[in-house]
């Protein structure tokens, strides 16, 4: 989030004038403009304004590009940092079911929402089929956001191949081996008869509204 600083009288009027010209023809004035508007001695004069501005963290300018000016609302919301997270084909939240790992789509969330302080190409969207997580909030038709770089613990929810065949399920560990647990009490735990591996855990949820 930008720290703004006050402006001074006459900053804040060639901030308006900016925003103002920007208004009405669409884009932002000249340094010469801005040097005309205020009758400056130079342009070195409007320059340092728009200098101060910039660092005052109003505008932002693109060096050696004309008319490159471009405002900042001190009273917009910062721009989150977005990630793009590919979709792959249906996990079931049901019983496991055999299933080929290919991507279909992607949807675009903000780092903050998925709690996780950079972009990562490890992180996959997995659709949701079954009611078997609902108990956790976790429903047929959602996105189950996946982190596959993150580590498993007991009682995370992780999309794992058991046996050969892929589900998302709640991780839990008795007696030291690792099984498989439901969010609803209708489906059984499942105990991996050779192997269960994890793909990754769960970090988020992507809903569509309606």
């Amino acid at each position: 989030m930008f720290s703004m600083t006050m402006l001074t009288r006459k900053q804040q009027q060639v901030w308006n004038f900016i925003a103002e010209t920007q208004q009405k023809v669409g884009m932002a004035p000249s340094i010469r403009e801005i040097k005309n508007h205020f009758a400056f001695g130079s342009t070195r004069s409007a320059f340092d304004y728009v200098k101060v501005l910039a660092k005052k963290g109003y505008l932002k300018r693109e060096p050696r590009t004309a008319r490159a000016i471009q405002l900042i609302d001190p009273h917009a919301p910062p721009r989150k940092n977005k990630i793009s997270i590919p979709i792959y084909s249906s996990l079931p939240a049901t019983l496991p079911e055999e299933r080929t790992q290919i991507a279909v789509d992607s949807i675009t969330m903000d780092l903050e929402t998925l709690g996780i302080p950079k972009s990562s190409t490890l992180i996959f969207a997995l659709r949701i089929k079954g009611d078997s997580m609902e108990g956790a909030g976790i429903l047929n038709g959602d996105w189950a956001i996946i982190d596959h770089a993150k580590e498993a613990r007991h009682g995370s929810i992780v999309a794992a191949y058991i046996d050969g065949k892929s589900t998302l399920k709640r991780f839990l560990i008795r007696q030291g081996k690792p099984y498989l647990k439901a969010e609803n009490a209708r489906y059984p735990d499942l105990i991996p008869c050779e192997e269960l591996m994890v793909q990754g855990v769960f970090i988020g949820l992507y809903r569509r509204a309606g």
